[in-house]
């Protein structure tokens, strides 16, 4: 790492370690903002926007309907911008067969460990506040059993890690995060950040957050993944969202190098204002899509009522159309696990649901088959 390329002391300094390479340590957070038009601007319209989101999720007549897919679309793309080739359809298919014949590093295997780690997460943020203590029980969750799952899952890094071409050292590396001693002091200051409080607007502490966790990099793999995961955590636990329900990692990965290079530029060049501007600009073009998206869902449903309606049993039904919304590519299995009835049972309305054209059989087997519900996935899916 060149500390000629690290200038500006808002963001903090490099220093030379005791091996003889630099590495970066950011100061402590809140850096001083300046509050010019553009951000106070960018502000506002995310507040307006992400406002918008959480009065469509409180009015939402269908609320087990929300969570599952949103929480799943944002398992993709976070994972994608790592590296990871596996689709929303090749996650709910691997859900839906329960594929333990795929090898451990397998890219949907990577997903869906992203997927229980947010769930776990979600969960214990009722209990347990955003804390190193959570942090690190997520990261346990996520790399269990897949790429990096050797690199001490569940625990802080004890060794110097860097980022970098492949093949690059830390002296030639683009960036060296602080050493292990400098980074359990930057990790502490960072807990102490997120629970203090502070007149900086919620969605503004969460950008700066999320560059700070990823400045520190406290973990030897998969530090993109828990910084994106642990934004979503801090939308719940500050209030600013009901429901995971704002797949802000979509926008990152569309704009995956810019995403790159504003980070590095607040470690360069103490470029706040560019990133955060970046950052809220991502909310609002997420809260706006959910929007879009909450909008169809809540249609289709409604739409799909009179399924239910010239059913028998019509409560059953409309509980097999409220799994489809959670679950929109499922086996029969699944449905019967789900209802808690017999096998037959299952099938009876998995095969009154194709035969509405609500369901198409994907895999043109005559065991072990898959299901879709293609108008729901369409509104859920991410480009692929």
């Amino acid at each position: 790492m060149d500390p000629k390329n690290f200038s500006s002391p808002l963001s903090g300094t490099p220093i030379l370690t005791q091996t003889g390479y630099w590495a970066f340590l950011p100061a402590p957070l809140p850096p001083v903002i300046t509050w010019s038009l553009p951000l106070v601007s960018a502000l506002a319209d995310a507040e307006r926007d992400l406002s918008k989101l959480t009065t469509m999720a409180g009015s939402f007549p269908f609320h087990r309907l929300l969570i599952q897919p949103f929480v799943r679309r944002e398992a993709v793309l976070s994972s994608r911008i790592e590296g990871t080739r596996a689709t929303l359809t090749d996650l709910y298919a691997y859900e839906s067969a329960q594929l333990s014949f795929l090898e451990p590093g397998n890219d949907v295997r990577e997903v869906y460990n992203y997927v229980r780690a947010l769930v776990y997460g979600l969960e214990r943020v009722k209990t347990l506040p955003v804390s190193l203590r959570l942090i690190r029980e997520i990261h346990a969750k996520l790399m269990d059993g897949v790429r990096g799952g050797n690199l001490a899952p569940g625990e802080f890094r004890r060794s110097q890690n860097w980022i970098g071409s492949i093949g690059s050292t830390p002296s030639t590396a683009a960036y060296v995060p602080p050493p292990v001693g400098e980074m359990n002091t930057g990790l502490d200051q960072l807990e102490k950040f997120i629970h203090a409080g502070s007149e900086i607007p919620a969605l503004v502490r969460a950008g700066l957050v999320h560059y700070q966790f990823e400045a520190i990099h406290p973990f030897l793999d998969g530090n993109g993944r828990i910084g994106r995961l642990l934004m979503i955590l801090l939308f719940c636990e500050w209030n600013l969202l009901s429901q995971p329900l704002l797949n802000l990692s979509v926008y990152f990965e569309r704009y995956r190098q810019e995403y790159y290079d504003l980070l590095l530029g607040v470690s360069q060049n103490g470029n706040w204002e560019s990133w955060l501007r970046f950052f809220l600009r991502g909310v609002s073009v997420q809260a706006n899509d959910s929007v879009v998206r909450l909008n169809r869902l809540q249609t289709m449903r409604t739409n799909y009522q009179a399924i239910a309606d010239s059913e028998r049993n019509r409560m059953r039904m409309e509980q097999v159309l409220d799994f489809l919304f959670m679950q929109p590519v499922l086996s029969v299995r699944q449905l019967q696990t789900f209802l808690n009835v017999s096998f037959p049972i299952a099938q009876r309305y998995v095969d009154r649901l194709v035969d509405a054209g609500v369901l198409q059989e994907v895999t043109g087997q005559s065991r072990n088959r898959i299901f879709r519900a293609n108008e729901i996935f369409q509104a859920l899916e991410v480009l692929e």
